[in-house]
């Protein structure tokens, strides 16, 4: 400090610097020198008071002065004691700015780490969008086919030729985005529909099927098989067969199609299969065309014709249902038939076939869609939004091989079938009786198993045991395997521990509701529920 007044001295004593001059000199030198003299002071001042602190000698004269004072040594003790706690508490001042200190360099590696993510991430983002510019500029050439010749086009894309040509082909014969689609139009312009079959009963065209497929198939299925499958469509459009692999879950409505000479739809569900675009396809932007799927061909040509149509999805949990079928799920649910609406594309363009209306298809109501579902590690549980919305049925034995007549197939009308099993759902309406029971049930149920008939299952359960009746079954029958589907498979999902003394109970109850020699499917699925405990 002193260094800094003799410099300012020094400058004040020149004579050619005016008075003015000198006194903001002066000024400046009075101000920066009071700031820098009080800031040495304190920075001299922790130092000097550290020192102090820590100045030992003074602590032994103190211990000194007071021992004459005290008999013993024990001011000796007590000093030493408090020189220990001083130690201590510097101590752990100092550990306490090591971890402030490793802290706060820890938090900004840890920010500059993420930091550097953030940046890596952006690089990854601009090279993932320089790649599908460059993947753009690849399917650009292949429309244009500048520079390519066939051959090459094939090499790129991974398509076959034959068909690549084949496709090419049709959509320049066609002009239209859905060369397909198109061409179904074509097909059915003098289409005249066949003579349906409408002189059976229900039951008579569960045994015609039964005996179809065991003489002309070599497929064997149980009556109770065949009356739950053809109950199930009257009252949804979507049937799950589920159970253990080689039972004859695909081949069931594989073998209806035969029957009633309209081959039934396989679809092969892929475990990559996650939105809507794998049934209906989707409009590619750079050919400006459509990609059309088998479903989507297998729904266009339906709405031409009256045949009963059925739609496999085979192995439909390979991949989650609620995903890829979703859309589906919630258009089925709609009470009209005419808002059964699928949008394909934004815009409608003159070339368009003619039953897509403004880029839109309504589906056909002559089609049902059958999902074949095996339990096991490599598969999804199938959620309850979708077991709610479908019948599932299951098929956990292989059929017993039996004689049977050599049996012609028919052809099978929707609208004939849907008024026979509507005649069913009048003529073999649930009782009063049964529908007082049930309640009663429900009841019971939310009491014990905090469980509720849904208004869905209901309605359900309504149109399912007529039908199933009118197939050759009984009320209680029909009735048992709707609760055992719907309602009491919803307790795998809770604590089976919490309710293995109440599934007992509940097992007396269906006696008392129901008789003793009943709901044996109901019973049966409670007890195996019981053996998991």
């Amino acid at each position: 400090m002193n260094g800094i007044y003799s410099m300012l001295s020094i400058v004040l004593s020149f004579e050619e610097i005016d008075s003015g001059s000198r006194g903001i000199f002066q000024f400046m030198a009075e101000f920066f020198g009071n700031f820098f003299a009080n800031l040495w002071s304190a920075f001299s001042g922790i130092f000097t008071g550290l020192w102090d602190a820590l100045n030992i000698g003074w602590y032994i004269e103190l211990i000194n002065l007071y021992g004459g004072s005290v008999e013993g040594p024990w001011i000796w003790v007590v000093g030493i004691l408090c020189l220990l706690c001083i130690v201590a508490l510097l101590v752990g001042a100092i550990w306490g700015i090591v971890i402030l200190v490793r802290t706060i360099v820890e938090r900004n590696k840890i920010a500059k780490t993420k930091f550097d993510l953030v940046q890596e991430v952006r690089a990854l983002s601009r090279e993932v969008m320089r790649l599908n510019l460059e993947k753009d500029k690849i399917l650009s050439m292949k429309v244009s086919q500048i520079g390519l010749n066939p051959n090459e086009i094939s090499s790129l894309t991974g398509e076959d030729l034959d068909t690549l040509n084949g496709e090419k082909k049709e959509e320049e014969e066609t002009g239209s985005r859905y060369y397909r689609l198109t061409k179904i139009d074509e097909d059915f312009k003098d289409y005249v529909a066949p003579e349906y079959e409408s002189d059976f009963t229900l039951p008579e065209l569960c045994e015609r099927f039964r005996n179809f497929a065991c003489s002309q198939l070599r497929l064997y299925y149980e009556p109770g098989i065949i009356r739950t499958f053809l109950a199930a469509f009257g009252s949804t459009r979507v049937i799950i067969l589920q159970g253990i692999s080689g039972t004859g879950k695909t081949s069931l409505p594989y073998a209806f199609g035969k029957f009633i000479q309209n081959d039934t739809l396989i679809c092969s569900v892929q475990p990559s299969w996650r939105d809507r675009s794998e049934l209906f396809g989707y409009f590619n932007e750079f050919t400006k065309r459509y990609n059309e799927t088998d479903m989507l061909e297998f729904l266009y040509r339906a709405s031409y014709m009256d045949d009963v149509h059925l739609a496999i999805m085979d192995e439909c949990n390979i991949a989650r249902i609620e995903y890829y079928f979703a859309e589906l799920l919630s258009i089925l649910e709609m009470p009209s038939r005419d808002e059964w609406i699928i949008n394909l594309t934004p815009s409608q363009w003159d070339t368009d076939p003619i039953k897509i209306v403004e880029g839109r298809l309504k589906l056909p109501d002559n089609v049902w869609y059958i999902g074949t579902a095996n339990n096991d590690d490599s598969t999804f549980a199938i959620t309850d939004k979708v077991y709610d919305r479908a019948m599932p049925i299951d098929i956990n034995s292989k059929g017993v091989a039996f004689s049977a007549p050599m049996t012609e197939p028919m052809r099978l009308s929707a609208k004939v079938l849907e008024a026979k099993l509507n005649e069913a759902k009048i003529k073999y309406a649930v009782s009063t009786d049964v529908l007082n029971k049930l309640a009663m049930l429900d009841d019971y149920v939310i009491e014990h198993f905090r469980l509720a008939f849904g208004n869905r299952i209901v309605k359900q359960l309504n149109e399912f045991v007529p039908c199933y009746i009118g197939c050759g079954g009984t009320e209680l029958e029909g009735l048992d395997l709707v609760l055992t589907k719907k309602i009491f498979r919803k307790f795998e999902a809770m604590n089976l521990a919490y309710i293995r003394d109440e599934i007992d109970d509940l097992c007396e109850y269906l006696d008392v509701l129901f008789g003793q020699d009943s709901m044996k499917e109901s019973k049966a699925y409670l007890m195996q529920l019981k053996k998991l405990i």
